[in-house]
């Protein structure tokens, strides 16, 4: 194709040599590449004002490989007409460097166009208020990735004269000894395929484990391990295998948060006991954050060593820690009971006519 195309430009040309036709290819794709860039940059302006968000992903990811795909054919192009002229084994290789770098522009294309698209979509689901799941989002992408990159591989190794069907018949034997090889690297993988198709946890969710000690808030979920954020703000990598033989729990997605304390009254205040549960149970009702379609216990629990203890059982519609902390005034309840709540006390009875020693005194 572009033997064919030199011929015409030379006959295009007429008797100008070589030199001046190689100038000309390189001013033309010069300037070719700077008008299709004003081009795409008035395009991609314009294109931004509308809600489509896969439009400004397209342009975006087309701006940079176009250039440089233009360039490709430009010199390419030179370099044949220069092939014509000069006579050496180094020109012949410019059909397959020529062949393999489209593919590669191509395929950085879809590459840019997969992350692009992406960000897009975040950004247009913020504009309407929605929220994006980042964790299946960021799994489609990575699993497009992995099919850019296999597919520009083996079209690369076609295009340069090599058989793919040897290619796949060699990684249908050798895959065997890789999987013995790499067991622990497949075993994560499939690990995170695992927790992508079943979802125990997303991106940002504050996960625990009670048969290791792993606790904190999912901050990336990788193909081969997961990055945790401990509460002590340290980085904790866990392999992807592990969370097949671990029970997690996610306390991001629990539906309420449960009330379940025990409080003490001093015996003194036991005619109160009935008044203040009684309150206190009323309290708890009329309260917003207070979910009174689940259980709801006030009652007393225990007489205790050295206080009459109730216990409060119920559930909260709020499930964010700090708010959560913020909603009882049980101790007001008490106070204006008259009652106080009860401490560890032990008492002594001295039986009458014991003499209790003075303390001797210095000097």
């Amino acid at each position: 194709m572009l033997e064919e195309l030199t011929a015409l430009f030379n006959q295009w040309i007429g008797g100008n040599s070589w030199h001046t036709q190689v100038l000309i290819v390189i001013s033309a794709t010069l300037l070719f590449s700077l008008i299709l860039k004003a081009v795409l940059w008035r395009l991609h302006h314009h294109l931004e004002k509308t809600k489509n968000p896969w439009d400004d992903a397209f342009i975006k990811s087309l701006k940079a490989p176009v250039t440089i795909l233009v360039w490709v054919i430009g010199l390419a192009f030179a370099a044949t007409i220069v092939k014509g002229e000069i006579q050496t084994g180094f020109f012949s290789a410019i059909a397959p460097v020529r062949d393999a770098a489209v593919i590669i522009v191509i395929a950085w294309f879809c590459w840019r166009f997969i992350d692009n698209a992406q960000q897009s979509l975040v950004i247009h689901k913020q504009s309407k208020g929605l929220e994006l799941d980042k964790t299946t989002a960021d799994a489609i992408c990575k699993l497009l990735h992995l099919s850019v990159l296999i597919i520009t591989c083996l079209v690369m190794l076609q295009t340069l004269g090599y058989s793919i069907s040897g290619i796949l018949a060699f990684g249908g034997i050798g895959g065997i000894a890789i999987g013995f090889a790499a067991k622990d690297l497949l075993s994560n993988f499939f690990g995170g395929l695992m927790i992508y198709l079943d979802r125990p946890f997303a991106v940002g969710d504050w996960i625990r484990s009670p048969d290791r000690d792993i606790e904190g808030t999912v901050e990336h979920i990788g193909w081969r391990q997961t990055r945790i954020r401990t509460f002590s703000k340290r980085p904790l990598h866990v392999p992807n295998a592990v969370f097949s033989t671990i029970a997690v729990e996610n306390p991001s997605r629990m539906s309420h948060r449960r009330i379940y304390e025990t409080i003490g009254l001093r015996y003194d205040d036991a005619n109160k006991m009935s008044a203040i549960t009684t309150e206190v149970k009323q309290m708890l009702m009329n309260h917003p954050e207070i979910d009174n379609s689940q259980t709801m216990i006030v009652n007393l629990n225990a007489f205790a060593p050295s206080s009459m203890d109730f216990f409060i059982y119920t559930f909260t519609k709020t499930t964010d820690w700090i708010k959560f902390h913020e909603l009882l005034s049980i101790n007001e309840i008490i106070n204006h009971h008259g009652a106080q709540t009860a401490f560890p006390t032990s008492t002594l009875e001295i039986p009458k006519g014991i003499k209790i020693a003075e303390p001797l005194r210095a000097g």
